[in-house]
């Protein structure tokens, strides 16, 4: 029976387990990966003139379609933010003039606008 039981925890130490979080997660990660293909294919196929934003920084995506209500959250998400640490500040430059957001009321949910043509760089 103890070699059992020893063999069966060797068995699950090589195979690892997956948590219902870590299952979730992946789950998130493969939905979001599916999202930015079909986004980046739907760029690819819309002419030059285009509206976007243009987000700076760590991500997989510098330019993101805008559309009427696009949020600096949704920009961000779209962008497919790639940081290993939240970020400290956010800046937003529009027309000339530049606007620059600490990145935690963004992480409380305050709700930010985009024009087309924004720039945003995360810091």
């Amino acid at each position: 029976m103890k070699s059992f039981t020893a063999i069966l925890l060797l068995a699950l130490a090589v195979t690892g387990c997956t948590s219902r979080s870590n299952a979730r997660l992946n789950a998130q990660q493969a939905y979001l990966a599916g999202q930015n293909a079909t986004l980046q294919q739907q760029l690819a196929q819309q002419p030059s003139n285009f509206p976007t934003v243009t987000v700076l920084g760590p991500v997989q995506n510098s330019k993101v379609p805008w559309v009427v209500g696009l949020t600096l959250a949704q920009a961000i998400a779209t962008a497919n933010y790639v940081g290993t640490d939240e970020p400290s500040s956010i800046t937003i430059s529009r027309q000339g003039e530049i606007a620059t957001i600490d990145a935690n009321v963004l992480l409380k949910g305050t709700v930010i606008n985009l024009e087309a043509g924004d720039t945003v760089e995360i810091h």
